[in-house]
């Protein structure tokens, strides 16, 4: 008889910690150092904390007590819980999170290696400037002082859009939200963060499609999925443990894995189905893919009906996409793609995962809106096991784009009107008049004033044009003359030439990181430059959102290390400079005059994001969670008992209402087969009620238990009101409508009094006799009470409304997604059919398509280069590059190359060669011959630098914060082209011609 042995909740091992090793009688040096995480390099880290080594006994070492902290991985976006073990405020080892359900015990090569990153000797050590080209050391008093001199002189001569703040995604949520914040006081929307450059364009085309821009769905529901397809993603180098849940799915579902890729990954070792396709035509791969879907009636026709608007203008557009159109422009085999169609009808729901694959294009908007109609077509969004998986890079790289981190919005998605602005200000506590002075005036060209709060800064994508581009032709007053990189590695951008001729044109470069990054190389200045030493995520504490939008809570490891500070410290420290400290943390409780205090921070942004929901999700329920892991289902997420019990793991946003309804937080979005006080949800009604004459509400569906059983628009007062249901809103919700409402006499704050009673703050105000007809207009979003959204909730209806998707986008430049050439392509032939977008300008910027197009690359340029990431290395790679336990694994930069094509051009494997892109910018690597890219078709990983067209620049490092393994950066080679909603880079498909060196 055959017995089940196991639960199948993954197991500790049973001595894996310092403390359990002291059980035995002796412990040796050898094994010290190898329970404690310090085989590999210990020595140099325990010198880097001013440590020793000695021999150790079971006595001693059970002398200091072991305490172990929670955190999580600080690279990329599946969460990973990380147990830290602490001696005597010293980090010494380290295990994975065996409870947490994102890593469930596990980890990749880089999430074991963290502790390296926090304690590494590599790291910047304290504030340091170029000095007539020596780096020498400053403290921080002087290097704030003089960093905001040169500021406010640029900005009393130039204006403060001529400074660049660029943020991160390496902020927890809270130093994201303080960051935009306070560039919003500085007064510019300069401001950005690698969203920019990884998924921008998966945010707009999917918030365009359904109302929210982000993962759908889970790693965890994954298991529910029947069939898997990847296009554009390589989750076994990027996000390894992620891993863990497709073959969860593949093994116990028996799903189909179709992996589309122009090349062979690890990801694709493990397909069922592995499409090879040219890079750059993912637009035309999916539309034939859905050409069979729509020959063979294979479309979810009743979803289609009720959920979906404008799939009859896509199936005009896919009717084109016939087999051998396809295989002409793709290269993949029709008879491929019917099988895969096939596979994907036969197998639902099934799950869409992409990730910069797919992103970063030109038309990178399109390539994500026909993933999303791919998805709609089948019927698979909202249910569990459908819905389009986007694996984010960055650890917090979705939290700091729900907090606004971006050149066009402010925090939850709000964008930059006059009512956005008002929202915040209400939120801030601020005025709105004080905060319009703050921000530049200049003429419009109708003549008028025009204040630049509502205009779209540069994207970081295009600073260097910022800088470089003739002021004449910029839509601000002057160019930027301060840069500062705050958490950003230059070498993830192209065009690296004109990087480093920017870099020594602006007057001040101030680049703030626990390393010192490319930045501090790339470049031949001999003064004007600061690097500012920020601490690591392990030194502070704070919230941090996984790419399934469930937010974290990270405890504090151990006290920053050197003169590092923590970001939210250094904010503090330039907004007292600047004067507006006292305004900045008006709402904002101070642990001392230059540490916020973090948790008061997420309670302000609390306050103010209901768009996204980032309402429900307080501290202590955050906390709450982390401490009670293993209460939450492996797949479901949801708490089963415990004091979390109903609770989603993480409360996945939107997290209705204040913390204090509980709303249990939305694991899969749009899934109408559960209540929306349970997590289920509609589509947004977002793009109105009706467009040329159609309905653009959902028809006869809505979501469980709805007292509206109807499509229906978002809620107001005035919707309140036309049901009936404003008396359910109590008098301090009512008060705090009328404060947002702008009615005389009422400040907005909600609150108990002495007794009990819930009152508002003007609680002895009357309310006037046309209060309805005044208030009529509160929203949803801008209801400060939440009372709005409550009562929605309490009839079980979803606050953004109950819509139709749309497949149609009438805002974009393609309202249809088609497919468009690469402005860098060698398919010359297919430029006259599907040429790239006419030049343009916005964001400030001229943008160059069809200028660039029109010439022939070709001939001199023949092979297509394409990048992504290794699994050692993360991001730019000055922090992993940094740790021995990673440096070690892979030492060289190297490009891919065909055997034909290294056949023909006579290159051997191992051999050094030039790899040159057509505007001239050129990297000298080692050639790895391999079939894992077709003919025609070279790679290379993006997480080198400190080399720059073939000259080694370690000589240029401050001594000691040298990375142990340097590189050229691909993007030295990589070439012009932005997206044209959100100027994302194109990295994917852009040429090269490689000679042997």
């Amino acid at each position: 008889m055959l017995r089940k042995k196991t639960n199948g909740v993954a197991r500790r091992p049973q001595r894996t910690s310092i403390l359990s090793s002291a059980a035995e009688k002796s412990v040796d040096r050898r094994a010290f150092l190898r329970g404690s995480g310090l085989a590999i390099g210990g020595l140099a880290a325990i010198s880097a904390v001013g440590g020793t080594v000695t021999q150790a006994s079971a006595a001693s070492a059970v002398k200091g007590a072991v305490e172990t902290v929670k955190s999580v991985c600080t690279h990329c976006s599946v969460g990973c819980t990380v147990i830290a073990e602490v001696q005597n405020g010293i980090w010494t080892g380290q295990e994975p999170g065996w409870d947490s359900p994102f890593n469930l015990g596990a980890h990749c090569a880089k999430g074991a290696a963290v502790r390296e990153h926090a304690h590494g000797e590599r790291r910047l050590k304290h504030p340091m400037k170029k000095v007539n080209g020596e780096w020498v050391k400053i403290s921080w008093d002087q290097a704030i002082d003089e960093i905001g001199d040169q500021m406010m002189t640029i900005r009393e001569e130039s204006g403060p859009d001529s400074v660049y703040w660029l943020g991160s995604a390496k902020h927890n949520n809270e130093q994201a939200y303080l960051f935009r914040k306070f560039a919003a006081y500085w007064g510019t929307n300069n401001v950005d963060h690698q969203a920019r450059i990884c998924h921008s364009t998966t945010v707009a085309g999917v918030a365009n499609t359904w109302g929210y821009g982000a993962m759908t769905n889970s790693y965890n529901d994954i298991h529910n999925s029947k069939a898997i397809f990847i296009i554009g993603g390589n989750p076994a180098e990027a996000h390894p443990v992620s891993l863990l849940h497709v073959l969860k799915a593949k093994e116990e579902n028996n799903a189909p894995l179709i992996v589309c890729d122009p090349r062979f990954t690890r990801t694709a070792a493990h397909a069922d189905e592995y499409v090879r396709f040219r890079p750059g035509s993912d637009v035309a791969l999916v539309w034939g893919i859905l050409w069979h879907i729509f020959e063979n009636d294979w479309e979810d026709k009743e979803f289609i009906r009720t959920r979906v608007w404008g799939m009859d203008q896509i199936k005009e557009e896919v009717a084109k996409w016939n087999p051998e159109e396809v295989e002409r422009v793709t290269g993949a085999p029709g008879a491929q793609i019917k099988r895969v169609a096939r596979t994907l009808a036969n197998n639902r729901p099934g799950t869409v995962i992409w990730c910069m694959g797919g992103t970063q294009h030109t038309n990178g908007n399109n390539n994500t809106r026909a993933y999303c109609i791919l998805q709609l077509a089948l019927g698979n969004m909202g249910v569990a096991g459908g819905g389009t998986n986007i694996f984010r890079g960055h650890d917090n790289v979705q939290g700091a784009t729900d907090l606004g981190v971006l050149s066009h919005t402010l925090p939850g998605y709000y964008g930059l009107s006059a009512g956005a602005w008002s929202h915040w200000s209400r939120v801030w506590g601020e005025d709105l008049d004080w905060l319009k002075g703050q921000f530049e005036t200049v003429k419009a060209a109708d003549g008028k004033d025009k204040n630049l709060m509502n205009s779209t800064g540069i994207p970081v994508s295009r600073w260097i044009d910022g800088v470089l581009e003739d002021k004449d032709n910029i839509d601000q007053p002057d160019n930027v003359r301060a840069m500062v990189l705050w958490g950003h590695a230059p070498n993830s951008q192209t065009r690296m030439k004109e990087m480093k001729t920017a870099m020594e044109k602006v007057d001040t470069l101030v680049v703030i990181d626990p390393f010192p990054t490319v930045s501090a190389v790339l470049h031949d200045r001999t003064d004007g430059v600061y690097l500012l030493p920020a601490c690591t995520q392990f030194e502070t504490r704070g919230s941090v959102t996984a790419s399934n939008r469930s937010i974290q809570w990270r405890d504090k490891i151990m006290e920053p290390l050197f003169e590092s500070k923590p970001d939210e410290v250094i904010i503090a420290k330039f907004a007292n400079k600047f004067g507006f400290a006292d305004r900045l943390f008006r709402n904002i409780e101070m642990d001392d005059p230059e540490t916020p205090n973090v948790e008061s921070i997420t309670r302000e942004f609390n306050s103010g994001m209901w768009t996204v929901g980032y309402t429900g999700q307080s501290p202590e329920r955050l906390k709450l969670h982390m401490a009670n892991q293993h209460t939450f289902d492996k797949t479901t997420l949801r708490a089963n008992g415990g004091p979390a019990d109903g609770d989603h793991y993480g409360l996945p946003w939107p997290c209705w209402g204040t913390p204090e309804m509980n709303h249990p937080g939305t694991p899969n979005l749009y899934d109408m087969s559960q209540p929306v006080s349970e997590g289920g949800l509609t589509f947004r009604a977002r793009f109105g009620v009706e467009r040329d004459g159609e309905n653009l509400l959902a028809e006869g569906v809505y979501s469980a238990n709805s007292e509206i059983q109807d499509g229906y628009p978002e809620f107001t007062y005035q919707m309140l009101k036309d049901l009936g249901w404003d008396k359910d809103l109590t008098e301090a919700e009512r008060r705090s409508i009328a404060y947002v409402a702008g009615v005389e006499g009422f400040t907005g704050v909600v609150g108990e009094s002495d007794d009990g009673e819930e009152v508002g703050e003007s609680s002895m105000s009357p309310f006037p006799s046309d209060y309805d007809d005044r208030v009529a207009s509160v929203n949803w979003k801008t209801d400060l009470s939440g009372g709005i959204q409550r009562v929605a909730i309490k009839h079980e209806c979803a606050p953004f409304g109950n819509a139709k998707a749309r497949t149609v986008v009438w805002t974009f430049p393609d309202p249809i997604p088609v497919h468009r050439e690469p402005l860098y392509t060698n398919r010359r032939d297919l430029v006259a059919d599907y040429p790239t977008y006419e030049d343009r300008k916005f964001y400030r910027l001229p943008t160059m398509y069809a200028s660039i197009q029109k010439q022939d690359f070709s001939q001199d340029y023949p092979i297509i280069l394409t990048s992504g990431r290794l699994v050692e290395y993360e991001g730019g790679g000055d922090e992993t590059r940094s740790n021995p336990w990673l440096a070690e694994l892979q030492q060289d930069m190297f490009v891919e190359i065909n055997p034909r094509d290294a056949n023909d051009l006579g290159i051997r494997d191992g051999a050094q060669v030039w790899v040159e892109g057509p505007e001239k910018g050129k990297v000298k690597v080692m050639a790895m011959v391999t079939e894992r890219v077709g003919a025609g078709v070279a790679f290379m990983p993006f997480h080198f630098g400190g080399h720059f067209e073939g000259v080694d620049q370690r000589d240029k490092y401050p001594d000691g914060a040298d990375p142990y393994v340097l590189g050229e950066s691909t993007n030295t080679a990589q070439t012009y082209g932005y997206d044209s909603v959100t100027q994302m880079q194109e990295t994917k498909a852009t040429l090269c011609k490689i000679t042997a060196a």
